[in-house]
């Protein structure tokens, strides 16, 4: 394994670099600012994931205070750790040089992960908790040391506390094993002590859920009925072509494990976990983190392809790194916003909206907002300032006022629920977002300050009517606990 570090180690370089030329692009997207506003809020739970991207958050600010880069750099790392743990698992399973420089180009060249280790998302550190759980498992099989069976379950417990959707890859390895030398794993002691390790890790976000009367069931039935549910049934499969010559390289990977007695457990685990997410309508993107081992595989089983002339090993690697380079734009913000306009085509419509991605257009508008509540705030005379909250009508214009603003906002949106209407009377109020009904079921007083519009910016969030208010006709903190079965409305 020491030959490879400084091979390894370029890999990463790569990784770092063009990460770090696009992470300080653009603005904060709409769901990092609510995982940042959760590090102010350090808690073994939140209304819409599990508690792990919080701590991350937590740790973010004390070391970056709300720098964008700082808080990006570690969906990066996460990014580099699974460049990291695809070359590892290409020596597990037996490949050389060759093997462990295309594995590498494998986790370079897969599209998606260039959008999933750019955000501060759970994703990016689901996808690293994915690899690493498959890398112990993959090392306990080759080895027979225990220890690994305890660090799986201990990656299990982790994964677990970033994201609900780690179940999956239990459930999958759990399986492929009943396959694996008769289910002889399942005779090991090991096994269940790692099960327990996983569950003690996990036991505080499931008490916390329990607590809070299981709010993961109320979001979960949102997605559903708002994002799940709308998808094509063969969506998630097709997807899944999104990069294609990555997509050969893992069949590849896969072909290679099935035909490998010791290994074949990775390859029914593979299948396992697809068909599950598939049958579970999950997001395609969740599925992204399964795909680890199998470039590892497909570069073991290039390696081999190409023994007799090892050069050759470098098409496959030419044709990955083709195909990526001019997505690259469209994955992560190299280029400034007027560039990268120029670069996509992109054309303005009748209103000089442009039309991004979501992700891209979800970071645009925020400081605009912001800076327009600070404006009317500081008109306020020191005693009206006293009384004065920042009303938000969604996480993200609530994430904007508490991390660009540097304000605690009311809003009653998701996990900004659970932090309460703050201590202000709220008899003066900025309102940001809410309807005009809404703000007239509240305030007798308000006053339109100016509608919001960006030509980049989501169309949720343009035409943004900004309202101060007065004399309220509510008590925020009489009605608060009456709202909690509304917060993903």
């Amino acid at each position: 394994m020491k030959n490879y570090l400084p091979l390894i180690l370029a890999l990463c370089l790569v990784k770092l670099a063009v990460h770090m030329a696009g992470n300080h692009n653009y603005d904060f997207m709409r769901d990092e600012l609510l995982h940042l506003s959760a590090g102010h809020h350090p808690a073994w739970g939140y209304f819409e994931f599990p508690p792990f991207i919080g701590w991350v958050a937590r740790v973010s600010i004390l070391f970056f205070d709300h720098s964008l880069t700082g808080m990006r750099l570690f969906a990066t790392l996460a990014g580099v750790v699974i460049v990291v743990l695809c070359c590892m698992m290409a020596v597990e399973l037996g490949g050389k040089k060759w093997a462990v420089f295309l594995a590498g180009v494998c986790a370079l060249s897969f599209l998606p992960y260039y959008r999933n280790h750019f955000l501060f998302q759970p994703v990016a550190f689901d996808q690293m908790f994915w690899a690493l759980g498959f890398y112990f498992i993959l090392r306990f099989v080759n080895t027979q040391r225990n220890v690994y069976l305890l660090c799986t379950g201990i990656t299990a417990g982790f994964g677990l506390m970033n994201k609900y959707t780690f179940m999956v890859w239990i459930a999958g390895i759990l399986f492929a094993l009943l396959f694996h030398e008769k289910a002889r794993m399942y005779r090991n002691k090991w096994l269940y002590i790692a099960g327990a390790a996983a569950f003690l890790i996990f036991l505080p976000n499931m008490i916390w859920q329990y607590q809070h009367d299981i709010p993961f069931l109320l979001h979960m039935k949102q997605l559903a009925k708002t994002q799940l549910d709308k998808k094509d049934v063969f969506e998630f499969a097709i997807e899944q072509a999104f990069s294609p010559v990555t997509l050969l390289m893992s069949l590849g990977g896969l072909y290679f494990v099935m035909r490998q007695p010791r290994w074949r457990f990775l390859g029914i685990a593979f299948v396992t976990m697809f068909f599950l997410m598939w049958v579970l309508r999950s997001k395609s993107y969740y599925f992204f983190a399964a795909y680890p081992p199998m470039f590892a595989a497909g570069a073991v089983w290039l390696e081999r392809i190409f023994q007799k002339r090892p050069y050759w090993n470098l098409a496959p690697a030419l044709l990955l790194l083709a195909m990526v380079i001019p997505w690259m734009p469209y994955l992560i913000p190299i280029l400034p916003v007027e560039k990268f306009i120029q670069y996509s085509h992109e054309k303005p419509d009748a209103e000089g909206h442009y039309k991004f991605t979501s992700d891209y257009a979800d970071m645009f508008g925020w400081k605009e907002q912001v800076a327009l509540a600070d404006s009317i705030y500081n008109t306020l005379s020191p005693e009206d300032q006293q009384k004065c909250i920042f009303w938000a009508e969604n996480y993200g214009e609530a994430g904007a006022i508490r991390i660009i603003g540097n304000r605690e906002p009311v809003c009653r949106h998701g996990s900004f629920w659970t932090w309460g209407p703050g201590p202000l009377s709220g008899e003066i109020a900025i309102s940001i977002g809410n309807e005009p009904d809404v703000v007239d079921r509240v305030y007798e007083e308000h006053q339109l300050i100016r509608i919001i519009k960006h030509p980049y910016a989501i169309e949720e969030e343009n035409n943004i009517p900004v309202y101060l208010c007065r004399k309220p006709k509510i008590k925020l903190k009489e009605i608060w606990p009456t709202l909690e079965k509304q917060v993903f409305e």
